[in-house]
């Protein structure tokens, strides 16, 4: 079967990476023919990050992706992350329906709310009910988690199933530190995402104080932890996962908002998936994925999170065995030797 790729970025945007170009030796081992076709370049995302102007870039990408959907009829289906044209209206998905060329939409963030609650009235007024009109004509809408799953159902999308984002347990490997001080609470990430360990910040300063403790955030800059007691490392594809092994607990602190419940969680089953106890905001699929007590915690509050974080920072036993109910939680459920599998059988029912 031929498949257009439809992704939102190339390696570099995670979403991508995660939710489709990993699954893709898989299929092609499968018969499927995939062809790639990003809206944003690596650079794009190194521009955003950096703060530089993307005007020209964004240009280039939607004419390359209005030069690749004239050609959609030549493929069986297309995959579509997220939405064909950021910011316009959903044209090119009602002509896909139109043509009859089906199309499969997959989303691991609330996408919706960036056009339904927007700050300017105008953008809420003609896009706020967009990504509903591209779930409605999808054949198939896969969601992340279950609140992104909700408000398909609630548009009347044809199907939804909810595929959670997932690691290749390959790549993921348990490694077993012995006694050795500081100890590390890691946390990783993106710059844009960094801002929400300022929410800790008190405990972060507390337990540095009580504990022979360092606290690392992987993928922010320096810029954005300067307030905090937190060591900015660099992120890299290749050195992520070393990163993560490197660490004793992993966390992921969010606030209690509409755009935070649509997160699938995927640092923590990063974290798990490495054989490590966690501690996160009981905010969305975080309290699907974290068994409270049993493979981390969930810490609704600052006296909770430096409790939790108090409770496995002196107990290695404890952070043995959460950590190892964490990764039998991803080897059940969150990783790609689950998943493939089933994602191919939902690709052909999305034919038929």
């Amino acid at each position: 079967m031929r498949v257009l790729l439809l992704s939102r970025y190339g390696r570099l945007g995670a979403s991508s990476r995660v939710r489709s170009f990993q699954y893709l030796p898989f299929l092609g081992s499968k018969g499927w023919q995939v062809e790639v076709s990003p809206l944003f370049s690596d650079n794009y995302l190194q521009s955003l990050y950096s703060g530089e102007s993307r005007g020209l870039q964004v240009l280039a990408g939607y004419w390359r992706r209005l030069k690749v959907l004239v050609r959609a009829g030549k493929y069986d289906l297309i995959w579509i992350e997220k939405e064909a044209f950021p910011f316009m209206p959903s044209l090119a998905e009602w002509l896909l329906a139109r043509a009859g060329v089906p199309y499969i939409v997959d989303y691991d963030d609330a996408l919706f709310h960036r056009y339904d609650r927007h700050r300017r009235w105008l953008i809420r007024l003609i896009m706020g009910r967009k990504i509903d009109a591209v779930m409605r004509r999808a054949a198939l809408v896969i969601a992340g988690n279950e609140y992104l799953a909700e408000r398909a159902r609630a548009a009347s999308a044809q199907r939804v199933v909810v595929v959670p984002t997932v690691v290749d347990l390959v790549r993921y490997k348990v490694v077993q530190l012995d006694n050795h001080y500081p100890l590390v609470v890691g946390w990783i990430g993106s710059t844009s995402t960094a801002h929400y360990l300022s929410i800790i910040a008190p405990v972060i300063e507390s337990l540095s104080k009580t504990f022979d403790v360092r606290f690392v955030a992987v993928g922010a800059s320096e810029e954005s932890v300067s307030d905090l007691s937190v060591e900015a490392r660099t992120w890299s594809e290749e050195t992520e996962v070393q990163s993560i092994q490197s660490f004793d607990i992993g966390i992921m602190p969010l606030v209690d908002g509409p755009w935070e419940r649509g997160k699938c969680g995927y640092k923590l089953i990063q974290y798990m998936a490495c054989g490590l106890p966690v501690v996160a905001s009981p905010v969305g699929v975080n309290e699907q994925i974290i068994k409270h007590g049993v493979n981390g915690f969930l810490a609704q509050d600052m006296n909770e999170w430096e409790e939790m974080l108090h409770h496995l920072l002196k107990d290695q036993d404890l952070r043995r065995s959460m950590g190892a109910e964490g990764r039998k939680r991803v080897e059940a459920w969150y990783s790609l030797q689950v998943q493939e599998s089933r994602l191919e059988e939902l690709m052909s029912e999305a034919l038929e």
